[in-house]
């Protein structure tokens, strides 16, 4: 990033799966816009191209693929786990092993991973370790309310520190 791109932008947005009319997936309001170093890399590489440029008060409509947005679904991360894993103090955490929750593990080398609990068998537990949007064509329209300079700490840093 060189620093005559760098810019704090403070922006709202509606995210939908497919296009206008899909299912609302996130609503970041006025009270609570997402900012962010633009240029920094923190961001989807597609996300941050559709928003270069943009001024304040400038408002965005745009779809990405889910190839560049957060890849296809891959079979391969959808996996059976033992359900003895899920055993702590020497009980079943079964306030973990409900169907839809997300579940913070980790892999044989220490790596973290989120899954999601697909299906509870008598031994196995069917996990989904592909990003929740995987899949997904997603498509935000919004505004950019705040744009800046970032401050030295930003650059340095490479992110915004919240305020």
């Amino acid at each position: 990033m060189s620093q005559s791109d760098a810019k704090v932008i403070a922006l709202t947005y509606e995210l939908r799966e497919g296009g206008p009319e899909g299912d609302l997936l996130e609503s970041v309001k006025n009270d609570q816009p997402i900012e962010f170093l633009f240029g920094a890399g923190r961001l989807n590489q597609s996300f941050e191209e559709n928003v270069r440029g943009l001024k304040e008060g400038e408002g965005f409509e745009f779809t990405i693929r889910a190839d560049k947005a957060y890849g296809q679904v891959n079979e391969k991360a959808i996996v059976d786990l033992p359900k003895s894993i899920f055993i702590i103090d020497g009980n079943l955490a079964e306030d973990l092993l409900i169907e839809g929750n997300i579940i913070n593990m980790e892999d044989q080398e220490g790596n973290p991973h989120r899954g999601k609990v697909l299906e509870i068998g008598e031994e196995k537990v069917r996990m989904d370790f592909n990003h929740p949007l995987a899949g997904m064509d997603l498509h935000f329209q919004g505004e950019v309310i705040r744009r800046r300079e970032p401050t030295p700490e930003e650059l340095s840093q490479g992110f915004v520190k919240p305020e």
